[in-house]
C-alpha cells in the first residue's frame, strides 16, 4: 500500500464526495466516512473503479464507513480501521457539515450546541484521531470551513459562530503542527452545490435559494481544492464571489453584514456558504 491514503468526513454527497472522487483519481486510496452507509457503499465502488482500466497499472482501493464526527470515539475507530487497512494515512479532510436557520432568539441553546458539535467539535475530534499517523507520514490536514468564517451572517447565528470557531482554531493549528511536517489547511467555500442549504439536521428537504448560475459545480470546487492541499496552502477561498466577500470583509465588515442582512430578507438561504 505505498500510494498516499485520504481520508474525508461527510464524504456521502457534495463537496465531500466530490473531493474523494478527484483524489481518487489522483492516485489516493480513499476512505470515506459519513452517517448513510448506503452512500457512501456505492461511491467506493465508484471511487474502486477509478483504479481499473487502460493504462491504470495500480489498483486503488476504497473503504466505506459509518462515522458521525459529532458522537465521542467514532472517528478515532474509523481511523484505526483505515490504519488496519492500509497501514498508513496521508491526508485527512474534516468536511461533515451542517445548519440551522434563525436569529439568535429564534434558535435554542440544544440547536446551537448541536451546530457546534458538528462543525466545531467534530473538526477537533478528527484532529485529535488523525494527528499521530499524521505525524508520521508528514501529510496534511484541512477542514471545510466557509466564506461565512469571515463575515457575521444575520439570520445564521450558530453557522456563522462555527465557521469563526473552525477558521481560527485552523489559523493556530497551521502555526502549531508546522513543527511536526503537517501542513494544515482552512478550506473556504462560497456557494458550491452541496445538500447544506438543501437538507436540514432533522432530514427534510427545502429549495435551494441560491440562483443556479451563482453556485459551483462541487467537481470544479474538488479540483481547486486538491490542488491547494497538494501545494500544502495553508488556506483558499472557493468561488470568486467568495474570494470578494472575504476582501471587504476585511476592510468593511460592519458594511458587509448590514448589506447581507438586507440580502438575507429577500434570499432565506443567503448565509448558508456550502
Amino acid at each position: 500500500m505505498d500510494a498516499p491514503v485520504c481520508l474525508i468526513t461527510g464524504a456521502s454527497s457534495g463537496i465531500g464526495e466530490a473531493l474523494a472522487l478527484e483524489h481518487a483519481r489522483r492516485g489516493h486510496h480513499v476512505v470515506v466516512l459519513g452517517r448513510r452507509l448506503d452512500k457512501l457503499e456505492a461511491l467506493a465502488a465508484k471511487l474502486s473503479a477509478l483504479g481499473h482500466g487502460p493504462g491504470k497499472k495500480d489498483k486503488k482501493e476504497a473503504l466505506a464507513l459509518a462515522c458521525d464526527v459529532s458522537v465521542d470515539g467514532q472517528i478515532e475507530e474509523a481511523v484505526r480501521a483505515t490504519l488496519a487497512r492500509f497501514g498508513r494515512l496521508d491526508l485527512a479532510i474534516a468536511n461533515a457539515g451542517i445548519s440551522i436557520d434563525g436569529a439568535f432568539e429564534q434558535t435554542t441553546l440544544a440547536a446551537q450546541r448541536q451546530v457546534m458539535e458538528t462543525n466545531y467539535f467534530g473538526i477537533l475530534r478528527t484532529a485529535y484521531a488523525c494527528f499521530e499517523p499524521l505525524r508520521a507520514s508528514k501529510g496534511g490536514f484541512a477542514a471545510v470551513g466557509s466564506v461565512s468564517g469571515f463575515v457575521c451572517v444575520p439570520g445564521f447565528t450558530a453557522y456563522t459562530a462555527s465557521k469563526f470557531a473552525v477558521r481560527g482554531f485552523l489559523g493556530t493549528l497551521e502555526v502549531e503542527w508546522a513543527r511536526h511536517g503537517i501542513a494544515v489547511t482552512h478550506i473556504a467555500p462560497g456557494f458550491v452545490e452541496s445538500e447544506i442549504r438543501t437538507k436540514r439536521p432533522d432530514g427534510r428537504a427545502t429549495r435551494d435559494p441560491i440562483p443556479p448560475w451563482v453556485v459551483m459545480k462541487a467537481p470544479v470546487a474538488a479540483r481547486d481544492i486538491a490542488d491547494a492541499l497538494a501545494a500544502r496552502r495553508p488556506e483558499i477561498v472557493v468561488t470568486a464571489h467568495g474570494k470578494v466577500i472575504v476582501q471587504v470583509a476585511r476592510h468593511a465588515p460592519r458594511t458587509l453584514a448590514r448589506l447581507l442582512h438586507a440580502a438575507r430578507s429577500k434570499v432565506p438561504g443567503f448565509g448558508r456558504q456550502r
